[in-house]
């Protein structure tokens, strides 16, 4: 199986990532962010700043850069300095230009900011009394719905009405993306012309954002990103540093360079939202689900620019005639909440996961079994059925491989470790965004794949040469791909697990295109096929018992190459069928019976994701959302103090797995294509590996010890006798 083809330079430093570029002439600019989390600024003396060494400018709310808001695809986008409103401790409120960002850095710590404070609300438990509805789901589902079967009332008489019920309240801790690489941007403008190289999940969607905000033509803005360090939803909306660099480049006619500090990155960029989450289930002594209720709330900035859906997706785990879920959100002095690996999804499975698990034990029944006995056919309230769906096999594969049936009800011990197994279902749903892409047959015999969006460590790059081959019916060798740009054709977003089929779908298209060109030219007057009936496989043409490959056609012919766009979107399939990825999530750990010390030994996941176009990246996408799995329940966790300031931006005291953290991981797929979804056949893997993985964590934590851990993350403390 192909490896990575961005892997080499990656791994010998040689790819250029967005704070890489350095131009001549480039000065450095460092973000100025506020030490309040709610109030007003009254004045900022940037004097002593514009006179230290290498300043160049600075700029604040009352010299404000010139920038506008952008209203694009996902509404309004904040852009720092243009007003004196703080609603989050660490938001940006200036930056200083130097020659060198040590001068830039130094001298932004000499501003002095004079505020009118006001009370801040920060903590997600006190400002439950505020919550508000949250606006309709990404489906348009209202944010408060009920099913009820005929001649029931309410969803608490369907409760009250089943022999078993479970009710519980859960928790998950705001997390932040914590890429790799910082949110950055080097920006330079030539000509009136500006070019941006910043990091981010699609180039054109950044310099759409940039166009509106520089209220510029969009012909005059090019964003380019070919390597992204992380992103994770993180980077899906353009960085404060990319407008920052904008406009300062253009006010100073230089290039800029910003480049936040980790610290900021904490603040100055989104986070995923904390979550409350109540969950009741009702059941008969046999298992069958008779009623759900799932009511949510998600902490969000004030300007509620972003919930995190955590209860919309329990419509489609399990099938019940009964069902009632509800979604809130509570405005709080908080940096920005944004879109994170399995946004909704994630935590959403951590609350019901958990409580299928406690439903479980109280029927005293396998939780496999409790599964398997209520698997949906269709997302309740929805009629369309799911495309296809083997969560049965991944559960019996998976189970066999880990050895299930030695599980006991209580754990085991193995010296002074309490050992427990975990298992959650996971599903994410598979969506494709509208793509376009560009192919380039040469004279040379090889063939170019172009789209401006962007592989921010997925393996996109290689499914593109991959796909682009099979297309074109060459080998992958021959077959450049190129991502990352604005001046490609507009390739999405790279986000909710939709790459592989939304660009691969337009990929095909393209293809059989530009073959159609190619034939047409070859059989062309004065062309060497003329007036021949003629075919094409192979990489070659072919007719009257003689062929040429398209390089040779294309030099006999006198042309360089030949191309074709393919755009592909989602259509009448969404009238049809539900679609989803799905999978089996298996975990072991072991509690230190006297320290407590809580440690993953091992896990399984198999998955039911369509078509797998390449393994060897496939398996890498879902170990690391495993992996995150086990992060979000063991380590991951942003303290904001009651003054709103994060007791922990950093990444010594915001705790992420290391080696020693993770020991076995094994990943398998169930392959069975899907193209009622796509003509690729793939489904979304992006995400899918990090649902249910923390819900199998503390599932297993309480096989092991009797303890059950409503919150995320667990620690030690949770588990003392």
């Amino acid at each position: 199986m192909p490896s990575r083809l961005d892997g080499p330079l990656k791994v010998t430093g040689q790819a250029t990532y967005g704070a890489d570029n350095n131009l001549p002439g480039m000065a450095h600019g460092c973000i100025v962010v506020s030490t309040i989390a709610h109030g007003e600024i009254r004045a900022m003396d940037l004097t002593a700043a514009r006179s230290a060494p290498g300043v160049i400018d600075a700029y604040s709310p009352f010299d404000p850069l010139d920038l506008r808001t952008p209203n694009t695809l996902f509404g309004e986008t904040w852009v720092p300095l243009q007003d004196k409103e703080v609603t989050y401790y660490g938001q940006p409120i200036g930056l200083v230009v130097a020659e060198t960002y040590e001068q830039a850095r130094d001298a932004a710590m000499t501003v002095e900011v004079t505020y009118h404070e006001r009370p801040a609300l920060t903590s997600l438990r006190d400002g439950l009394p505020s919550a508000e509805d949250a606006p309709p789901s990404r489906d348009g589902s209202p944010s408060t719905m009920a099913i009820l079967a005929p001649g029931v009332s309410s969803i608490e008489d369907a409760l009250e009405a089943g022999p078993v019920v479970v009710e519980a309240t859960y928790s998950t801790a705001t997390q932040n993306h914590a890429a790799m690489e910082p949110h950055s941007a080097v920006a330079v403008w030539d000509s009136g012309a500006l070019t941006v190289y910043s990091g981010n999940q699609g180039a054109n969607l950044q310099a759409m954002e940039l166009t509106e905000a520089l209220n510029v033509d969009p012909s005059s803005v090019h964003s380019v990103n070919p390597f992204v360090g992380g992103a994770f939803g993180g980077k899906a909306r353009t960085s404060v540093a990319a407008f920052l660099a904008a406009a300062a480049a253009r006010a100073l006619d230089r290039p800029v360079k910003v480049v936040l500090s980790r610290e900021q990155v904490f603040t100055a960029t989104a986070t995923r939202a904390a979550t409350i989450q109540k969950i009741a289930l009702g059941a008969a002594t046999d298992g069958s689900l008779n009623a759900i209720r799932h009511d949510s709330w998600s902490a969000t900035p004030m300007d509620r620019s972003f919930v995190e859906p955590t209860s919309h997706s329990t419509r489609e785990y399990y099938a019940t005639q009964n069902l009632a879920i509800s979604q809130k959100m509570v405005p709080l002095n908080i940096p920005p909440t944004t879109f994170m690996r399995a946004p909704g999804e994630a935590p959403g499975s951590f609350a019901l996961e958990s409580a299928i698990d406690e439903l479980a034990v109280a029927l005293n029944m396998d939780p496999i079994e409790l599964r398997m006995k209520n698997d949906s056919t269709a997302p309740l309230g929805k009629d369309l059925l799911w495309s296809g769906k083997h969560l049965e096999e991944c559960f019996r594969i998976g189970a066999a491989r880990f050895g299930w049936a030695h599980r006991t009800p209580h754990g085991h011990t193995d010296g002074d470790w309490l050992v427990g197994l975990g298992t959650a279902t996971a599903m994410f749903p598979a969506l494709r965004f509208p793509a376009s892409v560009e192919v380039t047959l040469r004279n040379d015999d090889t063939a170019e794949v172009a789209t401006s969006g962007a592989d921010p460590g997925t393996g996109l790059l290689t499914v593109l040469s991959l796909v682009g081959a099979e297309s074109l019916d060459i080998p992958p060798a021959r077959v450049t791909p190129r991502l990352g740009d604005s001046a490609f054709p507009p390739g999405g977003m790279s986000g909710g697990s939709t790459g592989t089929a939304s660009a691969g779908s337009a990929i095909m298209i393209a293809a059989a295109q530009v073959i159609d060109e190619l034939l047409a030219l070859a059989s062309s007057p004065g062309a060497p096929f003329e007036g021949l009936e003629v075919s094409y496989a192979d990489g070659r043409v072919l007719a009257d018992g003689q062929a040429m490959t398209f390089g040779e056609l294309l030099r006999t012919v006198n042309r360089s190459s030949i191309s074709a766009i393919g755009s592909s979107a989602p259509g009448e399939e969404l009238t049809k069928h539900s679609f989803s990825s799905f999978g089996a999530q298996f975990c072991e750990v072991r509690v230190h019976k006297w320290t407590r010390e809580t440690r993953v030994s091992r896990m399984l996941g198999v998955f039911d994701a369509g078509r797998i176009i390449n393994a060897k990246t496939a398996r890498s996408q879902i170990i690391g959302g495993m992996i995150w799995g086990v992060s979000a329940a063991l380590h991951e966790g942003l303290e904001i103090e009651e003054n709103g300031r994060p007791a922990n931006a950093d990444l010594a005291g915001y705790l992420l797995p290391v080696n020693a953290d993770i020991s076995d991981v094994d990943v398998h797929f169930v392959e069975y294509p899907d193209t009622l979804h796509n003509t690729v056949g793939a489904k979304g893997i992006g995400e899918i590996g990090m649902v249910g993985m923390a819900a199998a964590v503390a599932n297993a934590v309480y096989n092991a010890t009797g303890i059950r851990v409503r919150h995320i993350p667990i620690v030690i403390e949770d588990l003392l006798p």
